[in-house]
């Protein structure tokens, strides 16, 4: 379980000032641990670590960086069991899911050490006209130098890992604030990681107010700002990033199209997961289901009944599927999303109860296209079901959100496969799945709404780097 009270890392180090952040459990609302806070001077400090850091990570060898990422699958490992319960306690995810996001945080960090030996470059032959006769050109990846990290509140472990491990492929020092209501899965890593032989100042991760966050972003000693948060959070702070390079993944609003053709039941069970796993509390949760005509009602019937099994309550319970909603201010709004919805004329076919902050699996239709759990990210467990007869209107209706970040396609047509991989604006889609499917190593990242650059260790590696290019005249 969660220790009395957790320190910060300030350039590697253990420091506990103070343990004014209370997180609390959030199923029964009590306070869980408290957390040392971090101010702008501890936050200045770190960065000026960082700075300080650079030269000894760029000279570090891979094969020292790769030691550093496997001593922390190592120790995820044996620590597993004490990470699911951390995380089930301050996150609220059901303790299957919590247990199913440390596997993740692994496979992150290993994928990350396999990676990070193979950082290759390219011999570019220069002759393209007689004027570049007698050069060869040969370009390489080099660290972009400190990076800021801010993560978000939903996968604590895995979103963290997704932004600390190629750091540490590349060897970039960097600067992490993880989210204020679950600081503990990032501060188990930073306990972790100081056990390593990273040079001094190559981390600190600072749960911190906003007064202090200001930092991560605006100053000009940091290369990089990697976000990961609401799209109006994420698009202001890149306005104020100033030069330094911008990654930003930020909300969704994911269709899933369940063609005629489809495996209706193959595609409920999917489905089922998709829209609620972990109370729908994730940027790539199914939040739109569009089925044709000919098979809507079967399916229709087949998700109210699954829907209607799931078990919500006590995350820490193996049996529950669906837990609580981080706070009741979330919770407070997705419920009034949904009785906007019912009062706009829309259909209730199951859910719509709440008890504490936990809201019951929710299926609508007949939903007016203007409301909120049609247009905007519910990040909840509501989901919303449309008809269509013709494959390029569904793909409209897919297209028709100023979100882009996957979409999933239940088809057996090769053809409209193809069709939909090309005309969908989206970062990702998933053939036979639900957008909420992903592997830790594929590029993952959206368009649009939904961000900018790519998550996904080696593509996240090219966000880290710069390239650098050396020309040889042979006189």
């Amino acid at each position: 379980m969660l220790a009395d009270s957790y320190p910060y890392y300030l350039a590697g180090k253990a420091v506990a000032p103070n343990h004014d952040l209370i997180v609390t459990d959030k199923y029964t609302g009590e306070v869980a641990t408290r957390v040392a806070l971090a101010d702008p001077a501890a936050i200045d400090a770190a960065i000026a670590a960082a700075v300080e850091a650079t030269p000894a990570m760029r000279q570090m060898p891979a094969y020292e960086r790769q030691a550093v990422l496997n001593h922390c699958v190592a120790r995820f490992t044996e620590r597993a069991e004490d990470l699911a319960q951390a995380l089930c306690i301050e996150a609220g995810k059901p303790i299957a899911d919590s247990r199913g996001e440390v596997g993740r945080l692994i496979d992150t960090f290993r994928i990350a050490a396999e990676e990070s030996v193979r950082m290759t470059g390219e011999v570019l032959p220069m002759d393209i006209s007689q004027r570049a006769h007698g050069y060869t050109g040969m370009w390489k990846r080099v660290p972009v130098g400190p990076c800021s990290f801010i993560a978000p509140f939903n996968f604590p472990l895995n979103l963290v890992a997704h932004k600390v491990a190629p750091a540490l492929a590349v060897g970039c020092p960097f600067v992490l604030k993880p989210a204020s209501m679950t600081p503990i899965g990032a501060l188990i890593i930073g306990e972790i990681l100081a056990e390593t032989n990273l040079p001094a100042g190559a981390f600190s991760v600072l749960p911190c107010r906003r007064d202090g966050a200001n930092l991560f972003t605006e100053d000009e000693r940091l290369r990089l700002l990697s976000f990961t948060g609401s799209p109006k959070v994420g698009w202001a702070l890149k306005a104020k990033a100033g030069k330094k390079k911008v990654v930003l993944e930020l909300g969704g609003n994911a269709a899933v199209i369940v063609d005629e053709d489809a495996d209706l039941a193959d595609a409920v069970a999917r489905i089922i997961i998709g829209a609620f796993y972990q109370s729908g509390q994730s940027c790539i949760s199914v939040q739109r289901i569009i089925v044709h005509e000919s098979v809507y009602q079967p399916l229709r019937d087949r998700l109210v009944a699954a829907a209607k099994d799931l078990v919500a309550g006590n995350p820490l319970d193996e049996k529950t599927f669906v837990g609580p909603i981080i706070s009741s201010k979330e919770a407070d709004r997705i419920q009034g999303w949904v009785e906007s919805a019912v009062k706009a004329g829309a259909k209730l076919l199951c859910g719509g109860g709440r008890q504490g902050n936990t809201i019951e699996a929710t299926l609508l239709e007949d939903v007016n296209p203007d409301q909120p759990v049609v247009t905007q990210e519910v990040f909840g467990p509501v989901a919303v079901l449309s008809r269509f007869s013709d494959f390029g209107d569904a793909l409209d209706a897919v297209n028709n959100s100023s979100f882009g970040l996957q979409a999933g396609i239940f088809t057996r047509d090769i053809y409209r496969a193809h069709r939909a991989w090309d005309e969908l604006e989206v970062g990702g889609v998933i053939i036979g799945d639900v957008p909420s499917w992903r592997v830790d190593h594929m590029p993952y990242g959206g368009v649009k709404d939904s961000g900018l650059g790519r998550e996904g260790i080696r593509f996240a590696m090219e966000d880290m780097t710069e390239i650098r290019l050396m020309v040889l005249r042979t006189p």
